[in-house]
């Protein structure tokens, strides 16, 4: 596992990037597929000791970094690989997977699927709490009431982003073998006492599917290929441990939008059901945030392939 030009590196086949967006209104409307506006930088954190070299190599069994991600900022999740060799991947919101709503848990499920295939889902943009769309992934104070954790499950609190990636069992797909390193019980990295965490919360609804595993279950090894925790931190901390500036917050949906700028949408297919529990989340902003203002039959939405890229070309 290693950090190259912001990305995760799971082995040579998979790169996971985390993608800064337009935040869309918390209200009822369904929006497209906002576009990216860069990268979320990404800097490897080895224990107490931030690594600064561009191209970072973990030599540990957890992939241990930072992002920042200023209050109310979006993200979206970029997966890119090789259709040779796929891989599993679980995504969770400190505690909770974002899929199923359910405590973290490494074990692979079917039923409810908990994880994503890659690179059949090129992107991830939120919590799945609807049929055909999701909640977008904004930030949110850990203590706010409003993070994933917090309505969820209040046990433990840790703010923060889970990836574990699964290969494929080599006898069933071609693959390398899977190093079987030890279980990520909590972020390695100690927070600094008072000071604010950043976790993820449900943001506005975008349309967006989240398929279903076409390999199934078993083909997958139960030993993770690896694994990394990303801790969010506000661009105070961002500053204070790196001497950089996080970037500027993406202008708003409405500007965007009124500019004429692109939005995005794929091909639909069939798509998992979504978690009954995550239903009912509360979202970042308010029910009725931008819906009267907000004219989606207006957007400039093109429809994209699924190696496509999400930016104004």
């Amino acid at each position: 596992m290693y950090v190259k030009d912001n990305q995760l590196c799971f082995g040579q086949h998979l790169r996971v990037s985390f993608q800064r967006t337009v935040r869309v209104p918390a209200g009822t409307l369904e929006f497209p597929l906002p576009p990216s506006f860069g990268s979320f930088p990404v800097q490897l954190f080895n224990g107490k000791r931030l690594d600064k070299n561009i191209d970072s190599l973990c030599d540990s069994a957890i992939l241990e970094a930072v992002i920042p991600m200023r209050p109310q900022e979006a993200l979206w999740f970029g997966f890119e690989g090789t259709d040779r060799y796929p891989h599993a991947v679980m995504i969770g919101a400190g505690e909770i997977n974002v899929l199923t709503g359910e405590r973290w848990d490494e074990s692979l499920s079917a039923s409810p699927q908990n994880y994503i295939i890659c690179p059949d889902q090129p992107w991830l943009d939120g919590i799945n709490a609807g049929d055909g769309f999701v909640r977008q992934f904004v930030a949110t104070p850990l203590g706010s009431g409003l993070a994933l954790e917090e309505q969820l499950d209040a046990r433990e609190l840790t703010g923060g982003i889970r990836i574990t990636v699964f290969g494929p069992k080599s006898e069933l797909l071609p693959a390398h073998a899977p190093p079987t390193p030890s279980r990520l019980d909590s972020p390695l990295m100690e927070e600094p006492a008072g000071e604010e965490r950043i976790a993820l919360g449900a943001g506005g609804k975008i349309r967006q599917q989240i398929y279903p595993d076409p390999y199934g279950v078993e083909v997958w090894d139960t030993s993770p290929l690896g694994r990394a925790f990303i801790h969010l931190l506000n661009s105070a901390q961002y500053r204070a441990l790196t001497g950089l500036e996080a970037p500027p917050t993406p202008i708003d949906a409405q500007t965007y939008a009124n500019l004429g700028l692109p939005w995005f949408e794929l091909d639909e297919r069939d798509d998992l059901l979504p978690a009954e529990r995550l239903t009912r989340l509360k979202t970042v902003g308010s029910d009725e945030e931008g819906d009267e203002t907000a004219d989606i039959d207006r957007l400039n939405v093109r429809r994209l392939r699924r190696d496509s890229t999400r930016v104004d070309e």
